[in-house]
């Protein structure tokens, strides 16, 4: 049974990946105890093979200073046009290694950080994930219309497309 549970789990990191990699910028929210609840968009680096997301953030940034005191984070995905919606929750931590920064390096997050791999408040952030649910809807529109012409018809419940809830 051990066996198919982490059978369960990789196909989950995998699909999660899947709707992740065409998405790419998340909201992640943070909590303070002072200010509440805090959402920013994020880059994602990766979705790994233990289902851990990975950003480049700012070392001294307000988000650093929230998860240093609370790292429960929750972090979204929308993508509107296709009807994709991924909610993840985890554990916020900070990992300086040279090493990953040079293997998730892109031209983007040099935007944002002009000394590249050099720039003294270059960090990593890692989460690991623990839940994650999804809705995907993204059949083409006629056949999201058929579905629904074909509730109608048989008085039933449409229903819009995939939803799950995974554990990770």
């Amino acid at each position: 049974m051990e066996y198919q549970d982490e059978l369960k789990r990789l196909e989950n990191i995998e699909k999660l990946r899947g709707m992740i990699d065409k998405i790419k910028t998340a909201m992640l929210t943070t909590y303070s105890a002072t200010e509440g609840f805090h959402s920013r968009p994020m880059g994602t680096l990766l979705l790994d093979a233990e289902g851990a997301l990975w950003f480049f953030t700012n070392e001294y940034s307000t988000k650093v200073a929230e998860i240093s005191l609370d790292n429960k984070v929750s972090v979204t995905y929308s993508d509107v046009a296709n009807h994709v919606y991924i909610s993840l929750t985890g554990t916020a931590s900070l990992v300086d290694d040279r090493t990953k920064m040079q293997e998730l390096w892109t031209p983007y997050v040099e935007v944002f950080f002009p000394q590249g791999i050099n720039d003294p408040a270059l960090t990593l952030m890692k989460i690991d994930t623990e839940s994650a649910e999804y809705w995907d809807s993204s059949a083409s529109k006629i056949v999201v219309l058929f579905k629904m012409l074909k509730a109608a018809v048989l008085g039933k419940t449409y229903q819009p497309g995939e939803h799950d809830k995974v554990d990770l």
